[in-house]
């Protein structure tokens, strides 16, 4: 229901967000799947339409998990919702606020040298292009691959502890809040 992204993981998830009329977001709302004892949480400006006891959305924003909120707000014309019969219509502002975001956290991130990031690109390209015609080869250029990076991973991890650099500053420059850049480098340093 949300945006993501694989690079960012849950570091930054996206959603257009309910604003109340009084300018406020409101808590989360709990929606009952219908069976069992899990409740499925949102914060989508679509669940607070005034039924069921939720307050009713006056705006939209772009709302991310890292706590990033956007300063546009969107109008809900609930009478085009309700006359439309959805409650997802294409509210697209919110998105492209998120989107503007992650730009931003980007910029924050440690580039990769300017070589590199076309070889990686055009390695991506060339292993796109030999699973349509060979897809067993690709296979085994994936597992090559894939045997490089686990031992690149689990050196760069090691080295980057070794830094004693703090988990923030890891965070900043993986595009991850610190949890997940602990994450990340934990399960780099495990693999074998």
């Amino acid at each position: 229901m949300g945006w993501k992204t694989e690079e960012y993981e849950a570091s930054h998830e996206g959603w257009a967000g309910a604003l109340l009329a009084d300018g406020s977001e409101p808590g989360p709302v709990y929606l009952d799947p219908g069976s069992g004892a899990a409740f499925h949480e949102t914060r989508q400006w679509w669940a607070y339409s005034g039924i069921l006891n939720r307050p009713r959305a006056a705006a939209a924003r772009g709302a991310c998990s890292c706590g990033w909120r956007g300063g546009a707000r969107y109008p809900i014309d609930w009478e085009a919702v309700d006359a439309a019969g959805i409650y997802e219509p294409g509210i697209e502002g919110p998105q492209e606020d998120w989107e503007q975001h992650l730009e931003e956290v980007e910029a924050r991130t440690v580039p990769l040298p300017g070589e590199l990031a076309e070889l990686l690109e055009q390695v991506g390209e060339q292993l796109d292009l030999l699973a349509r015609q060979a897809p067993v080869a690709a296979l085994k250029a994936v597992a090559a691959l894939e045997a490089v990076t686990r031992r690149v991973a689990r050196d760069a991890a090691y080295m980057a502890e070794a830094d004693e650099l703090s988990w923030e500053s890891i965070g900043t420059a993986l595009g991850l809040n610190e949890d997940a850049a602990r994450s990340r480098l934990t399960r780099y340093a495990l693999r074998h």
